[in-house]
């Protein structure tokens, strides 16, 4: 088996994520008291005992799921599991930070520190109202492009994730958002949703962000990963912190694209994926692009105890 980890992105976030893991590990449990010091706050609280929509806070959810990721990777560890012994790691958006972290290119800190900046530039980024984001079901990347070029007639409008072979996200200004999924309706869409978003993510509205990131990632020592990473923006396997760095800001307004990743790793000999963290959303996505492709999802001392490596 040639094995890749890949870590969740926004959305995947629950209340009580990693507490069994904290419990069974110790080393998971250092992982949330890190983020928690490198914060200054108790996240971890806030992750098991408080509020879903306080969690869902752009600035919360991206360093708490990053902290269930790698606490689940500790889990495996403590049970005898070998990060080198995957070819590649990836992750959906915030998830990037999460491998990165996995494969010791950051600390945990600098990526809690991170994403918490990412996430209020994120946010702060455009006026709350002005943005939106919506799922296109069933039309392919390209098509859906071809209808956001349509849309932008009426402003700001980009595919922002191409997530499998019938799911892409769009992003960009409500107006033109909204255009797009009527559009997609009337061309032959299974469904075209607006999505409980606080902010158009992965498009050029999120100028802003990136500049606020390029300023933060200048600070921040990035080492060549131990495990390659399948970069977002690139959609192939990096390694060079220089690089590394530019395509985490390019990331900020570029599409995710998470269905050629998959495609990518699946050319390159991979055939065993193991989502870690919260939620199984990737798994969904990945048998949709290639269902030959072994999938496994660890994000419980259950899930843990069932796995042979």
């Amino acid at each position: 088996m040639v094995r890749a980890l890949v870590c969740p992105g926004q959305g995947a976030q629950s209340i009580g994520m990693g507490k069994s893991l904290a419990n069974e590990y110790s080393a998971a449990k250092a992982i949330f008291e890190e983020v928690d010091d490198a914060l200054g706050e108790n996240l971890s609280t806030l992750i098991w005992e408080g509020d879903i929509e306080e969690l869902t806070l752009t600035q919360n959810a991206q360093p708490a799921l990053m902290a269930m990721s790698l606490a689940a990777l500790k889990g495996l560890e403590s049970e005898g599991f070998k990060i080198d012994s995957c070819a590649y790691l990836a992750g959906h958006s915030l998830g990037e930070y999460s491998a990165l972290a996995m494969s010791k290119a950051i600390s945990v800190s600098d990526a809690a520190r991170l994403l918490r900046a990412r996430g209020l530039a994120m946010q702060d980024a455009v006026p709350v109202g002005v943005g939106a984001m919506a799922a296109i079901l069933g039309l392919n990347f390209a098509t859906v492009q071809s209808l956001a070029t349509e849309a932008q007639a009426a402003g700001i409008c980009q595919a922002a994730n191409d997530n499998d072979p019938s799911q892409v996200v769009i992003s960009g200004e409500k107006t033109a958002v909204e255009l797009a999924v009527e559009l997609a309706k009337n061309n032959g869409a299974k469904r075209a949703i607006m999505l409980p978003v606080s902010a158009p993510f992965h498009c050029e509205l999120m100028a802003p962000a990136a500049e606020e990131m390029k300023i933060e990632l200048e600070n921040i020592k990035i080492k060549p990963p131990i495990v390659p990473i399948v970069s977002n923006v690139s959609a192939q396997a990096i390694s060079d912190p220089t690089e590394i760095k530019k395509l985490l800001v390019n990331q900020i307004t570029g599409s995710v694209r998470w269905r050629e990743s998959i495609m990518w790793m699946a050319k390159n000999n991979v055939d065993e994926i193991w989502e870690i963290g919260s939620g199984k959303a990737l798994s969904g996505m990945i048998r949709r692009i290639d269902k030959n492709i072994n999938l496994k999802n660890i994000s419980s001392p259950e899930d843990i105890r069932t796995i042979n490596f």
